[in-house]
Formats: structure tokens, sequence, C-alpha cells
């Protein structure tokens, strides 16, 4: 499954070619970090377990067997990682603040206004994922966000393709449920 530039890029890291291993961590630091931070809702968190990623994925890449995309096996252990990291610190996963001004641009109002309101949905998606389970937020951070198919969630959580079928279908009811509660919240306290 792993295609001949992957192959040889696992070659040169294992023969200690450090240039190698920062190619691959350069083509997968940004996926690592969104992943992460989406499933623990922080950015310093993220950035520490985005780290440690990587660092799992230099000490295991010599048992690597190639039977996955290198990008699934890359994303089980990012996932895997999130899951200890929130079981460990058992704590609340808090809301990443935006930063709305970063995002703005003030030369077309009407594209401002789409942006602001873009924003204003993200933020609003993201708290609503929040609220749900390190697991549920997982499994549709990769499903939606990440584009990801039955078959590389399944092995990235290392869960069946019907139960990731059906955490999905559970996690998506539970989303919705928490959208609907905020949204009702938020007409019922801007209406009075």
């Amino acid at each position: 499954m792993l295609t001949n530039k992957e192959n040889q890029l696992i070659s040169e890291i294992r023969r200690g070619n450090t240039r190698a291993f920062s190619d691959l961590v350069d083509t997968y630091k940004d996926l690592v970090f969104t992943l992460s931070l989406r499933m623990l809702g922080n950015r310093e968190e993220a950035e520490e377990v985005a780290q440690d990623v990587f660092i799992k994925v230099y000490n295991s890449l010599p048992n690597f067997k190639g039977d996955s995309k290198l990008s699934t096996w890359i994303y089980k252990i990012a996932y895997n990682a999130c899951l200890d990291r929130l079981k460990k610190v058992k704590k609340q996963r808090i809301h990443l603040d935006m930063e709305h001004a970063d995002r703005i641009d003030y030369a077309d109002l009407d594209t401002a206004f789409h942006k602001m309101v873009a924003v204003e949905r993200s933020e609003l998606i993201a708290e609503c994922l929040s609220k749900l389970s390190a697991e549920d937020a997982g499994v549709l951070t990769l499903f939606y966000l990440e584009e990801k198919n039955l078959q590389e969630i399944e092995k990235a959580t290392n869960l069946p393709v019907n139960t990731v079928k059906v955490r999905l279908f559970r996690a998506r009811k539970r989303l919705a449920g928490i959208m609907d509660r905020s949204l009702n919240k938020e007409i019922f306290q801007s209406n009075g």
C-alpha cells in the first residue's frame, strides 16, 4: 500500500538519514496538529502531543510493516496519543478562542461579513465538538474534517468498519442534539 516515495523515505529514515525524517515531519505535521487540536481543544497540549506523536513514529518506524498507508498509520498514532492524553489529564477540554481580527479583511465589508459568519460557525462547531466525548469528536473529525474514509478510520482507531459506522451515526446524533440546544439557547438569549 505504500508508494515508492514512501518506501524510499522509510528506508532512508531507517538508515539514520535525519533529513528524511525531517521531510516526513514536514509532510504530516499540519495533519497531526490539526487532529490533536480538534480532539484536545487546547493549542499547547496539541503541540505537545504532536511532538510526542513524531517521537513515537520515529521509534516505531522499524516495526512498521507497510500494510496501510503511511498517513493512516501516523493518524492512528496521533489518535491514540490524543486519547491517552485526555485520559491522563482527566480534565475538560477547553474551547480554543478564535482570533476574529486576524481573519477579517476590512477592505471589503461584504467579505468581512461572510468571514465573520464562517468564523462564528466554525466556533460553534468547535464548541459543540468539545462537548462530545474524545472518541466521538475524534471519529467525526477524522470523517468530516480530515475527510478520511471508513477503512482509514478503521485502521486509525482499531475499530471495525461497522463499529465506526455506528459510532459515526451516534456521534452525529449527539452533535446534532448539542448544536440544537446551543442554537436554541443562543436564540432565546438574543430574543429575550
